[in-house]
């Protein structure tokens, strides 16, 4: 059937109520009731990076954007920053040339030294990506990228995608029962961003672990974020050297993103080996988690709104995806993948949003604030997913506009048709209050998402999908599985290519 754009939503389900930071009492607060009524007492400024900040951060944003839009904090790993929360403010910020995206410009006491960016890429020589660098070294190497990284390509993944969001799911199909995260959410875009890059199926395991151990940002041995890197650098290095070498003269259909990056040129000039390594590092890295938080975060939306839930299940089995494309955007916008943006330093003194940011600041633009943000979206706490007014910041805006955005709308888009279509009766099997939400700063997901649903008619248990060879039903590591650690320590995680 041909695609229709959906209809209006007559009921869109609002966002449970959420409760205000509660004022301090004061003095006069158990006065007399025939006494004079004291001066209201201003709301406090709400705590910052707390798991129970972790949780529900939207009240102190909304807190942020009325009373302190561009506020100067101190994050859990002692650096000192600006969060800008306001949607015009963020705006401006993501595209203002005077905030650098190259630590080089990171004005940072001995204290914060090394505490910017992805743990371990400074040692491991993987600096030099498109999240790190400003023009022109950034619009050389995004349009040799963009050569590599089109849309038509991404549209012709497309099967690909499905057959592995089918294969996932035949995998769990027959138990009624799974944790989403870890059995579907995790491994779809590990498999899928190396299917895309070229990395060999036989080496796709060792990807999965090093993924599995930074997603769970310092939840596992000391060290072991820097050391997955380190490992990953490597084997890019090796890797590319040998597609180099085996490199035809001429293109071959479906060639892989990593020989794309090999042979993308501009005006006779090619990617350097370590160049190479760093974008591939990247775009494998930033292009996994914000996938598996935008699946994880998404499906928890739609379990706990059954009004849009049931809307978009109607439509689909319509044949239509106009509310499937409209609702990805607003799940993007109403609790995103991507909390804060990557790091921005200022590189000369300039105001925003009524304070002055001195040379040297860091400056980080609060996605989720933005988006949440009245003065731009109507009912911006309500789920609305035929919302069309949506000119949403989940990837980003300006030069660093998210590469891979292509990819994660099909991903995004493919994951939640196949669950909804094939398990219809798909509930959350557990009480929302008990889900956690893993600890960092810059990515939003959950570490993990039980459900429960009627097991498909005559389903092949554990079948072995066409993932990867020897892979096997249950093998993809939790990246929940451990306990947090006290959040001062837990180190930031991983950036994404979105802003």
């Amino acid at each position: 059937m041909q695609d229709q754009p959906p209809t209006p939503d007559p009921d869109p389900t609002p966002a449970p109520p959420r409760e205000a930071p509660e004022a301090t009492a004061s003095p006069e607060a158990t006065a007399p009731a025939e006494a004079l009524a004291p001066p209201e007492t201003p709301t406090p400024a709400p705590t910052l990076f707390t798991w129970d900040f972790a949780t529900n951060p939207y009240p102190a944003y909304a807190w942020l954007r009325e009373h302190a839009p561009v506020h100067r904090t101190r994050l859990p790993s002692g650096v000192e920053a600006w969060l800008v929360t306001r949607y015009a403010d963020a705006r401006q910020a993501l595209a203002d040339p005077r905030l650098s995206k190259n630590p080089a410009h990171h004005d940072e006491p001995a204290h914060a030294k090394g505490k910017t960016g992805i743990p371990g890429e400074r040692k491991a020589d993987l600096m030099t990506h498109l999240l790190n660098i400003d023009p022109p070294d950034h619009t050389r190497l995004r349009r040799l990228v963009s050569k590599a990284f089109t849309p038509r390509r991404v549209a012709e993944f497309a099967p690909r995608v499905q057959e592995l969001a089918d294969g996932l799911i035949d995998r769990f199909a027959a138990h009624g029962s799974a944790d989403l995260i870890h059995e579907f959410a995790f491994p779809l875009p590990i498999y899928a961003i190396c299917d895309l890059l070229g990395v060999p199926r036989e080496d796709q395991d060792d990807f999965r672990d090093w993924a599995g151990m930074m997603i769970r940002h310092g939840k596992g041995p000391r060290g072991g974020v820097a050391r997955s890197v380190k490992k990953m650098r490597a084997y890019l290095a090796d890797l590319i050297h040998r597609k180099r070498l085996a490199l035809p003269a001429e293109p071959t259909p479906g060639e892989d993103l990593i020989s794309g990056l090999i042979r993308a040129s501009d005006h006779g000039e090619h990617l350097t080996e370590n160049e190479a390594a760093a974008m591939a590092f990247i775009l494998l890295f930033a292009g996994f988690e914000t996938t598996v938080n935008l699946i994880g975060n998404g499906t928890y939306a739609l379990l706990t709104h059954p009004g849009q839930r049931d809307r978009l299940q109607r439509s689909l089995a319509a044949g239509e995806r106009g509310l499937l494309e409209t609702g990805v955007e607003e799940l993007l916008r109403y609790d995103g993948p991507v909390e804060l943006t990557t790091w921005r330093f200022a590189t000369r003194p300039l105001a925003l949003g009524g304070q002055d940011i001195a040379a040297g600041d860091p400056v980080l633009v609060v996605l989720a604030a933005a988006d949440r943000d009245p003065e731009r979206f109507a009912d911006p706490d309500t789920l609305d997913l035929a919302r069309r007014d949506n000119q949403h910041l989940g990837y980003g805006h300006g030069i660093h506009y998210c590469l891979g955005a292509p990819l994660a709308r099909l991903e995004g888009q493919t994951a939640l048709a196949t669950l909804l279509t094939r398990l219809p009766d798909l509930q959350l099997d557990a009480d929302p209050a008990e889900l956690r939400w893993r600890g960092g700063l810059i990515m939003r997901g959950l570490r993990t998402l039980p459900v429960r649903f009627t097991p498909p008619p005559n389903p092949t248990p554990d079948p072995t999908p066409n993932l990867t060879p020897g892979s096997t039903p249950g093998s993809t590591p939790d990246p929940g599985s451990t306990p947090d650690p006290d959040p001062s320590r837990t180190p930031a995680p991983p950036p994404s290519p979105s802003p």
